[in-house]
């Protein structure tokens, strides 16, 4: 069925997947009021990154308020906006963008339903301030009850599954979800550096399992996944491994083409992606070993000293 999928380069909301070389807000021109179920997308920090301009933050702010804006119209009335940031530093100082950006999703008459910690070990290390570890996922909502959740599809495994109800009338039953416990608003999964199984060119390439869990938990099969800054297209990878619609915008050509690459693995079953929920790898063995390794060395030294 996956392999019957072709990519479009315009916006049919009888397509299964849109791959639009331009602006987010052209794009959006095209499609439908609430027609898509999730709008998720990490969208240029203002940084001065190689795939944007930077602009003074009255004028990125004001950008994204219009590309906010046109998101909000085509959000389906059961939909979720993700919108993944981080942080803008301004000489030195801190400016979180997650703070800056709520009043606009605020004024549009969106609910948050949670604000997304998304932690990672590695990035660029700093000597004047802790070096910066996390980033913010806000999920919005329209005002309503009926929005997509679907919490078994993403839940994770129980810290202490074999525990038990000790008194009442459930004494001796299992007192936790056998499928497993909601994930929490702290997510542990690793970014894409070097080493990465999904690594590409592209300079700030989110991991698949983190749009994965969005898709699974706000969205259903058949569904439209949206992204207005698609970079490598991780947010249409994500929808076809789960028998979803994506679409999204993309302005440089050389990101269109590694995204397309990336498409077509999905659509083949071929792409490369880390499991989602495998646990985070910890170097312990191998620190073990390193220090065995040196404790060895001295010891071998102190003797070889004591013997001459």
């Amino acid at each position: 069925m996956l392999k019957q999928i072709k990519i479009s380069n315009d916006f049919d909301i009888n397509e299964q997947v849109v791959l639009y070389n331009g602006t987010c807000l052209e794009l959006l021109k095209k499609i439908p009021d609430k027609s898509i179920q999730l709008i998720v997308t990490s969208p240029p920090y203002n940084i001065g990154k190689e795939y944007e301009k930077k602009r003074k933050l009255n004028s990125y702010v004001d950008f994204q308020a219009k590309i906010i804006k046109e998101c909000e119209r085509i959000l389906s009335m059961s939909g979720s906006i993700c919108w993944q940031i981080g942080n803008f530093v301004d000489n030195g100082s801190i400016i979180p963008l997650d703070i800056v950006l709520y009043p606009i999703f605020k004024e549009l008459d969106l609910v948050m339903r949670n604000r997304i910690i998304w932690h990672f070990e590695h990035g660029l290390h700093c000597s004047n301030r802790f070096s910066g570890r996390y980033e913010t996922i806000l999920w919005f909502t329209r005002k309503t009850k009926n929005y997509v959740f679907n919490l078994d599809p993403v839940r994770v495994p129980q810290k202490y599954p074999a525990k038990k109800y000790f008194k009442g009338p459930k004494a001796g039953q299992y007192s936790c979800n056998p499928l497993g416990k909601n994930p929490g608003d702290l997510w542990i999964v690793p970014n894409v550096k070097c080493n990465h199984i999904e690594k590409t060119e592209h300079p700030c390439q989110y991991p698949v399992e983190l749009i994965e869990r969005l898709v699974l938990s706000m969205t259903n099969k058949g569904d439209w996944i949206f992204d207005p800054f698609l970079g490598s297209g991780t947010s249409i990878v994500a929808a076809i491994l789960h028998n979803r619609r994506g679409a999204g915008a993309e302005v440089k050509k050389e990101y269109i083409k590694l995204a397309k690459n990336r498409i077509l693995q999905a659509i083949n079953g071929t792409i490369k992606t880390r499991p989602m929920n495998k646990p985070v790898h910890e170097p312990k063995k191998i620190e073990n070993n390193i220090k065995t390794s040196l404790h060895n060395n001295k010891k071998k030294t102190a003797q070889l000293t004591l013997f001459d």
